[in-house]
């Protein structure tokens, strides 16, 4: 879809600074320009005729290029707000994985020491025999090669990449020397000397033509680096060519003595692979060592609670969203990957529809700058934000904006002990082994939620409601509904033994640390028991205090009773702090709903896409005369425009000669101003090089018109002609 030579030769120069700019952006078909006629017929000596001004006033223009400015500031905004956020949120999952695998970690380095130790031990070759270019002769038990296996537990070794990758970065810290090998490297189209050339680059920082272990032994040697291990990582051994392996395998065995290699191998099925790989010769010289990760759900859960519940970044999504995030988590095999590649795609669209989104940027650094900006927000928000609700409007107005600070202020606050709340059911539905994922779809549902207000008031979802601290007008979780995780885990907490309980209690005396009102209930619910000698103990206070006729209580009902008074309390904390982020004024700023686009982005709909684009072309292109035009068509748009809009009026048959005459009929549409009929008949000379003309302006029509159907049939709109019908079209798309 390009426009015709004729008019990229009309169309007026630009300069470079322009030039510049518009490679920076997508492409787009450029417009038509209109014939200079008219302006050559005005520098030409003529009959001056009265002319009526009908531009905008210089005062209407500056205040369109002030609005337009404007316009591209906040976009600009929204744009660095979006990399603000995001750059933490992809900082926060890689710190969270790093943290999940730090003690399988740890292990790996004290058994790569262990190994290097054992190696030393069977005697360091001298420098002439280290470099020779054959390995030494010694006993079976020398050959040994230490191989550690890390079972990954996914399905897909994308997830596994930024595993291996820390694992790499934390044996260097430690003065490993390390080599990461990939799959591919072990292809039987590559052999030995792909697996060779790419430890020698890494090593070396060179890459050379020949392959062989003595360059190898001799860098190990002269560079003085015998003193650390050499550890090589291949993230996914059940990809690799099980010949290849092996081979790489026999031969890293016959030179361990003079370079210390330690393999490490990833494993994303069983621990018994290799011997599904390997053959027996090959197992047989291997000494291996077994390492587990945690499990992709784990580490989803370990995601979710830092990027979703705890909310790092201020970002949030609806639960409609996060329900699509959790369907397409494990229709995609369980990848992580997967997962956080939609959340970004999340974010990027949050950003680009929602106007007020730049002021999750400073609400991330609220904290470290003390509300320095807040001053400016109210009047900002108001002059660029008509997407707000009313309410919010009018009370910013009225109140010079002092809402907005507020009702940031609370719906921060509201937010942090949801997520405590959160956390500490997720906390009790451990032992059910309930993923928070789950929780978190439930947890954000604004439909399980009823008016807790005696007098039946019925709040609104967006906005409507205005910001008040009394509970009573607050929404309460209907605990009641059977079948839902939260009344399952509020139910199991009820039959918890004594020493579960009491380990709970720790746990969530912890989690909510950073709230008094809810700490001070859990430190409470503590004080009327303790633990000793596995058993539970009622308080010396709370016997003294019963009278002395009353027989003493069995331990099993006060464990009862402490448990029922912990599953009050949990019931309690769901009632008054729970309320999803969708139910909380402003949470347009930080939150996305829009589910429809986020599976339209991700899944995608690539044909829908085209015939949307082509019919409305001018909201691409951003042209004057076609936006106003309406559904009228011009001969100034694009070829394929015109072509797809005519065909609209067919079935699924398109006769090519009506199109044509249609298509022809647009094309050669005069403008509003006729051309001024000849006084005399031109003379035979004339009349023969206006009918050429003619000519080759119907061969050119021809040639766009098929250049417009060779477009729509590649874009896959159209089936060609075929030998029994090779007067007709198909179409193959229909609706949007």
């Amino acid at each position: 879809m390009a426009p015709t030579s004729a008019s990229a030769a009309d169309s007026p120069t630009q300069s470079a600074p322009d030039t510049i700019e518009n490679n920076l952006q997508p492409f787009f078909v450029l417009h038509k320009a209109s014939s200079r006629k008219s302006e050559k017929r005005s520098a030409g000596t003529g009959k001056t005729r009265r002319r009526i001004d009908l531009s905008p006033s210089p005062t209407k223009k500056t205040e369109k290029s002030e609005e337009c400015d404007e316009q591209h500031r906040f976009e600009q905004l929204r744009m660095e707000a979006f990399e603000l956020v995001w750059s933490k949120i992809d900082s926060t999952i890689k710190d969270v994985l790093r943290g999940i695998n730090t003690n399988v970690f740890d292990e790996i380095h004290r058994w790569v020491c262990e190994s290097f130790n054992t190696i030393k031990s069977f005697g360091t070759p001298g420098i002439a025999e280290a470099t020779r270019a054959f390995p030494i002769v010694t006993d079976a038990s020398c050959k040994l090669l230490f191989a550690g296996l890390v079972l990954t537990k996914n399905m897909e070794f994308v997830d596994d990449l930024l595993t291996f990758e820390e694992v790499g970065l934390c044996l260097k810290s430690h003065g490993c020397h390390v080599a990461n090998l990939s799959s591919l490297d072990f292809s039987a189209k590559n052999g030995i000397g792909g697996c060779l050339r790419g430890l020698l680059r890494q090593f070396l920082m060179a890459t050379l033509d020949a392959a062989d272990m003595s360059i190898l032994a001799s860098w190990y040697r002269e560079q003085e680096n015998n003193n650390s291990p050499v550890v090589v990582i291949i993230d996914d051994m059940e990809r690799c060519c099980g010949s290849v392996l092996s081979e790489f395998i026999l031969m890293l065995s016959e030179w361990v003595v003079k370079i210390p290699i330690i393999l490490l191998m990833g494993v994303s099925t069983t621990l018994d692979a290799p011997r599904n790989l390997l053959p027996s010769n090959v197992l047989q010289q291997l000494c291996p060592s077994k390492f587990v990760l945690g499990s992709p759900a784990e580490r989803m859960d370990a995601v979710v609670e830092a990027v979703l519940v705890k909310q790092c970044s201020g970002f949030s999504v609806g639960h409609k969203v996060a329900v699509f995030l959790r369907n397409y988590f494990l229709n995609q095999d369980g990848t992580l990957i997967s997962f956080i590649r939609a959340l970004k795609i999340a974010c990027a669209l949050h950003f680009s529809m929602e106007p007020q989104s730049f002021i999750l940027g400073g609400l991330l650094d609220e904290e470290e700058q003390e509300g320095e900006k807040s001053g400016l927000l109210p009047e900002i928000i108001l002059k660029n934000a008509p997407q707000l609700p009313l309410y919010v409007r009018n009370q910013m107005a009225e109140q010079n904006g002092k809402s907005l600070v507020h009702g940031l202020s609370e719906l921060k606050g509201l937010h942090k002990c949801w997520s405590i709340v959160v956390l500490c059911l997720y906390e009790a539905g451990n032992c059910n082994k309930i993923r928070l994922l789950d929780l978190l779809c439930e947890a954000l549902d604004p439909d399980l939620y009823t008016s807790k207000a005696s007098n039946n008031v019925v709040l609104e979802n967006d906005c409507g409601l205005p910001i008040t601290s009394d509970r009573s007008m607050r929404r309460k979780y209907s605990t009641s509904q059977k079948g839902g995780l939260i009344s399952q885990i509020i139910h199991k907490v009820r039959d918890l033994k004594a020493a579960t309980l009491y380990q709970l209690l720790k746990n969530w005396e912890k989690i909510t640390m950073d709230v008094p009102e809810i700490h001070d209930k859990v430190k409470e619910l503590q004080s009327e028991f303790r633990f000793e000698d596995g058993k539970l103990k009622q308080n010396v206070d709370d016997i003294s205090k019963r009278h002395s006729s009353l027989s003493p209580l069995n331990s099993e009902k006060d464990s009862k009773a402490i448990s029922e008074k912990a599953a009050a309390l949990l019931d309690s904390l769901v009632g008054d702090f729970f309320r999803p982020i969708e139910c909380i004024p402003f949470h347009e700023i930080v939150c996305f709903k829009s589910v429809e686009k986020l599976q339209s982005a991700l899944i995608g709909d690539p044909r829908r896409r085209i015939q949307v684009d082509l019919l409305e072309f001018y909201k691409i292109l951003r042209c004057s005369c076609c936006s106003k035009s309406g559904n009228i068509l011009l001969p100034s748009m694009h070829d394929a425009s015109v072509m797809y809009t005519l065909a609209q009026e067919h079935g699924d048959l398109i006769n090519l000669h009506d199109w044509f005459q249609s298509f022809k009929t647009i094309v050669l549409r005069p403008s509003k101003k006729g051309k001024p009929k000849l006084k005399q008949s031109p003379l035979p000379k004339k009349r023969k090089d206006m009918n050429e003309s003619e000519n080759k302006s119907e061969a050119s029509i021809q040639a766009r018109f098929c250049r417009a159907v060779t477009e729509l049939q590649i874009n896959g709109l159209l089936r060609m002609p075929s030998r029994r019908r090779p007067d007709c079209v198909q179409r193959v798309a229909f609706g949007l």
